[in-house]
């Protein structure tokens, strides 16, 4: 059995750590994503929209949405009749929903706190399914994943953005370097919490990334499940459906 990666080496369930540790970071984070990553985390969450089909009057599920830059993109770009956002992190949701407010979306954009592993939805619920870096943070994957596989309705998307492990020579060896000891040091002098930043490397390598991702929503039912890579393979795009 792979060992289970938490925020922190600490008593106390991942679930219970990530949200601690997201409610802690909440206010330094969308300025931290997008320094570190130097603004690229943009277009991966525009390109990852542009996987979703357009329909008229979807109803659109954004789970792990933190902030909400993936719901007001999803928003932006395909004007659905209601995205509904869900995280375990409040302080992370208070942002988002400032952001929705400011955009005067609140009537299109609900976000709300609940566990992606026991989604409180009703079967056949949703048009499309999205996640945008939550699915390496879920305590069980396969949990999270089924969850959001039932809340779909046949023949519906899911799109999963998540960090992915470079291979190319010798761009790997310096996005690791950069991961584990820059990103960490940055981490702690901006947002005071050095073991974020530490667990996000940890978390990264830990993910069972491209064809063995692919293979575990196989096992799971995904139907026409494909993998686009992201700058060299930081990042990957899922899209698969139900």
């Amino acid at each position: 059995m792979e060992k289970e990666i938490k925020p922190y080496q600490a008593a106390g369930s991942k679930k219970t750590q990530v949200s601690r540790m997201f409610d802690k970071i909440a206010p330094y984070y969308d300025f931290l994503n997008h320094l570190l990553s130097l603004g690229i985390d943009v277009r991966w969450r525009r390109r990852a929209i542009r996987q979703l089909d357009r329909k008229e009057g979807q109803t659109v599920l954004d789970v792990a949405t933190g902030t909400a830059d993936l719901a007001l993109e999803i928003y932006r770009q395909i004007r659905p009749e209601k995205i509904v956002g869900i995280d375990l992190s409040n302080e992370m949701l208070d942002i988002g929903r400032g952001k929705i407010k400011a955009k005067q979306w609140h009537s299109q954009i609900v976000l709300q706190q609940g566990d992606s592993e026991n989604l409180p939805f009703e079967d056949n619920t949703f048009d499309a399914v999205t996640v945008a870096f939550g699915v390496r943070n879920f305590e069980n994957l396969e949990k999270g994943l089924a969850e959001m596989q039932r809340v779909l309705k046949p023949g519906a998307q899911m799109v999963v953005l998540e960090f992915s492990k470079p291979r190319l020579f010798p761009f790997r060896q310096i996005f690791n370097a950069y991961f584990k000891y820059l990103l960490p040091l940055i981490g702690r002098l901006t947002s005071k919490d050095q073991r974020a930043y530490q667990y996000l490397f940890e978390s990264v390598q830990a993910f069972p990334d491209g064809e063995a991702f692919l293979n575990v929503l196989s096992k799971l039912g995904f139907k026409n499940s494909r993998c686009i890579p992201l700058t060299l393979g930081v990042c990957s795009i899922y899209v698969s459906s139900k």
